[in-house]
């Protein structure tokens, strides 16, 4: 009540205040304020008390412990607290000081042995092969300096719903205070602005909206008028030529019929004239086409390049009404939401630039400033809600997404979700649309002459944020590793949005919606179609890290990486092809060396290698599939070429080695999949999706390669046994198994299984000769396998199981045995 009573006494006065500092009258012009109880400053005034320091908005603070103290300082220079007294930030440290000494140590926060350390609870990640010796490496690169998506130093975001790292057990919370006061130091924070309708009347931004449609009819018709004229001049050019050639086919009819007499030979002049000029009007009707298509796309790469133009000055008239209302605002008021406890005006969080900054790598990442989409939730629901409704201005469009967005990034992730959920590629428009209609907004979509990327600008402008689209070259559909960027035909365009104090990338089109099969019935009473469809977005897309997104998008302008080393457009072309999958499984290249073409040595052999994080290491299932370069097929001798591939999981690291049965270049590629132990086992068909894919050159073969065994696919070797079913390897861990003329394998369960079976396989061989070479027994939790070979060669053994339970599950159906690893075994006396 008594704020509001000092409101209402100074406005009257706002315009001839008084500066606390200098004591002179401060005019709107150079005003700053009202700040503490309605104090105000010129503009040359408002500095440090103590240093004369220059003080913004966001960089000013007040004395908290003296009320009559209304001067304003810098962060080095605000009064802090005397001794003796305690603030909220130190109860986490004076409870960690009093908690009581003990002799035991936390496995989880401490590791075994003297000064040792547990990466994932600190949340440090190293990737170390067989190499204890750690070397700093820069943010996004491991201890070799090759890029890993993991190497970014993380924050901690324990309380984030499966979040997989920092997890502590009871013993441990005497020091989660003190760590949660580190955490806010780490942690990425954001001013909450007011929304925009506090400082720009809707009505003033839909008039200028209404301007710039005018502008928008007037080059769509100018557009129109265009097409018309060319298609005329086709017209004409077609039929002039119609003429002319007609005019030759009779006249050359004429004279050959004024030669012949004989009523016979006329008739067959006048079928082969008749014949002639329908094979012309086929060719000149072809030719037209061809022409009106060659015209067409022309055209429409003109109008594409127009209406960018158009609205890239409609973007930056809109961003500076934007930016004028905001400054005149800020003159009299804070900007801010009050009552943030997790936001204060500090030096590391500048006001939002009202010039577009000049482009620049991020120096968060995207995994700083979120760690889980579902942060986004209450976002998202406001995008997908907003695209189930119609508008008629962009302004009512904008404002229905950002209106309740405190934040930059709130604000560019309403847009793009809208864009993702409206899944513009398959509405249906009216062939005549007008501007003011609510379908009528998206008429360039429909027209061909607005693309995903130039509405995502559009849209940004009208929140006032800083978007920039970038063309370049991507590793699109059609793409093959190997392929040279020599022509238009993998041109593409993306956008750059600057948020979180940085630019960064968003790709609206390849994060659209997409449909994916849905395992839900429809819901009862309602026999719709679309009750059983789901559809997915891909939240990579969105405020992509640069060394991720130039595995897959290369600007014509270097700076528009956003590296700090920007690479060349060979370099681009020799970097892995990998999907978006990749990054969102946390996958990475352990080899520095690995590029899109992998040569093979002079056996044949070359070797690629993924290394997956900790925590994905129990799901991740991986697939592949080999077939030659420049053809479909996928056979070699009648013998399938995934025989030739010997995929195997050695701790965190997977590899697949090939070895070419031919010279001539292969196409290798390589999937993966995310299941629990207990969908695994259910035996159901699973659906692998493409993470990377490499060409695999062959271009000597001194040595005679013989197809791997014909065992079931996937990986080789007992880790599988080991991460799905429990099954613990005891006499061999290694898939590569070198034995006598007979071999014991054995097991130990730690979980229970039962109805194990085992199938040898060799080349040549039937495997239903071999099946009383093989034979297991189970005693207590061992199971144990001996194979006996009737003959010197190599092997190939199977090995299948179930869960302990009934045979059939509660709807009848038999559960089926589901295969759990398979062993390659070289078999000689010599062993």
């Amino acid at each position: 009540m008594i704020q509001s009573t000092y409101k209402s006494m100074y406005r009257p006065n706002f315009y001839e205040s008084t500066c606390l500092r200098c004591n002179d009258t401060v005019y709107q012009v150079d005003r700053v304020g009202p700040l503490k109880d309605f104090s105000f400053f010129h503009s040359g005034c408002f500095k440090c008390a103590t240093c004369g320091t220059k003080l913004t908005l966001k960089t000013y603070y007040n004395n908290q412990h003296r009320q009559e103290d209304k001067e304003v300082y810098c962060s080095s220079h605000v009064p802090k607290i005397g001794p003796g007294h305690l603030d909220g930030s130190s109860v986490g440290i004076r409870s960690a000081l009093n908690v009581p000494k003990s002799s035991f140590v936390n496995e989880q926060i401490r590791g075994p042995g003297r000064g040792s350390f547990d990466g994932e609870p600190i949340n440090v990640k190293t990737h170390i092969n067989g190499n204890s010796n750690l070397q700093a490496s820069p943010p996004g690169y491991d201890r070799h300096g090759h890029y890993s998506p993991n190497s970014y130093p993380q924050t901690n975001h324990s309380d984030s719903p499966g979040y997989q790292y920092g997890r502590f057990d009871a013993s441990a919370l005497h020091i989660a205070h003190a760590l949660k006061q580190t955490e806010l130091q780490k942690a990425y924070r954001t001013h909450r602005e007011k929304p925009i309708d506090c400082y720009l009347d809707r009505d003033e931004q839909r008039r200028l909206e209404m301007k710039h449609r005018k502008e928008e009819d007037d080059l769509y018709r100018k557009f129109a008028r265009h097409r018309e004229e060319e298609e005329r001049r086709i017209r004409d050019e077609i039929h002039d030529e119609w003429e002319k050639e007609l005019e030759r086919l009779t006249n050359r009819f004429e004279r050959e019929m004024q030669v012949k007499r004989k009523r016979d030979e006329q008739n067959i002049l006048t079928l082969r004239h008749q014949q002639e000029r329908e094979d012309l009007e086929k060719n000149m009707t072809l030719r037209r086409d061809k022409k009106k298509e060659s015209l067409t796309r022309k055209m429409l790469e003109h109008e594409r390049a127009a209406t960018a133009a158009l609205v890239e000055k409609q973007s930056h008239e809109m961003l500076e009404l934007i930016n004028e209302k905001r400054s005149e605002y800020m003159m009299a008021e804070s900007l801010y939401v009050d009552g943030n406890e997790d936001v204060g005006y500090t030096d590391d969080l500048p006001p939002y630039p009202s010039h577009a900054p000049v482009p620049a790598p991020p120096a968060l990442s995207k995994f700083q400033i979120y760690s889980d989409p579902i942060e986004f939730a209450n976002v998202d629901q406001i995008a997908i809600s907003v695209a189930q409704e119609d508008q008629k201005s962009f302004t009512d469009l904008v404002r229905q997404l950002v209106g309740r967005c405190g934040s930059d990034i709130e604000k560019a992730r309403t847009i793009f979700r809208w864009i993702t959920v409206k899944n513009l590629n398959t509405m249906s428009f009216d062939d005549n649309l007008r501007g003011d209609t609510p379908m009528g907004l998206l008429r360039g979509i429909k027209n061909g002459t607005e693309s995903y990327h130039v509405l995502f600008k559009r849209l940004c402008s009208y929140a006032g944020l800083h978007c920039v689209v970038i063309k370049g070259y991507s590793k699109s559909a059609g793409y093959q590793p190997g392929v040279r960027f020599e022509d238009n035909r993998f041109r593409n365009s993306w956008n750059a949005v600057y948020v979180a104090g940085a630019w960064r990338f968003v790709q609206c089109n390849w994060g659209a919606r997409h449909l994916v099969n849905a395992k839900e019935a429809p819901k009862a009473g309602n026999k719709t179609k679309s009750d059983s469809l789901r559809y997915e977005y891909d939240d990579h897309y969105f405020l992509t890290d640069p060394k991720e997104f130039i595995y897959e998008f290369y600007p014509l302008q270097p700076e528009w990486q956003l590296l700090k080393q920007q690479i060349s457009l060979q370099e681009f072309e020799e970097l892995p092809f990998v999907r978006s999958l990749f990054f969102r499984y946390g996958l990475y290249f352990s080899d520095p060396n690995t590029k899109a073409v992998m040569f093979t040595d002079s056996t044949g052999a070359a070797t690629v290698r993924i290394a997956m994080p900790a925590h994905m290491q129990g799901s991740l299932i991986f697939h592949y599939n080999l077939k030659f370069y420049d053809s479909d097929g996928d056979s070699f001798e009648a013998v399938s070429l995934k025989r030739f591939v010997m995929q195997s999981v050695v701790g965190n690291m997977v590899a697949f080695r090939v070895h070419a049965p031919c010279s001539g270049a292969f196409l290798l590629d390589i999937f993966a999949n995310a299941v629990t132990p207990k969908e695994y086992l259910t035996g159901e068909p699973m659906k692998f999706k493409s993470v990377c894919k490499f060409k695999i050159c062959c271009e000597d073969l001194q040595t005679v390669m013989v197809p791997l065994p014909d065992c079931a696919s996937g990986e080789w070797g007992p880790t599988k046994a080991t991460r799905l079913f429990g099954l613990v390897p005891i006499t061999h861990q290694d898939a590569l198994v070198f034995a006598g003329r007979e071999l014991e394998i054995q097991f130990r369960m730690s979980r229970p299984l039962t109805d194990f079976m085992a199938t040898l396989h060799k080349n040549g061989v039937e495997e239903k000769r071999l099946s009383k070479f093989v034979t297991h027994n189970v005693s207590d939790d061992i199971v144990t396998f001996n194979i006996s070979f009737p003959e010197e060669g190599q092997y190939g053994l199977d090995i299948y199981t179930r869960e302990m339970g009934p045979i059939h599950d509660i709807t009848g159906e038999k559960h089926l045995l589901t295969h759990c690893c398979k062993y390659l075994i070289n078999s000689s006396k010599r062993n």
